[in-house]
């Protein structure tokens, strides 16, 4: 059974944690985006007559 080579190995790790920043900030700025727009229907709800 052929084994990979040391730089193929390097290769796949930095390809799996390239892969895993680009999914984790994909994720946070969906989630930044969802909480900003909550915020602002939040503001945009107290509407004061004096």
């Amino acid at each position: 059974m052929p084994q990979m080579a040391p730089m193929w190995w390097t290769l796949l790790m930095i390809l799996f944690i390239f892969s895993m920043i680009l999914t984790n900030s994909m994720m946070y700025f969906n989630m930044l985006n969802k909480i900003i727009t909550i915020n602002k229907m939040k503001t945009l709800q107290m509407n004061w007559k004096w």
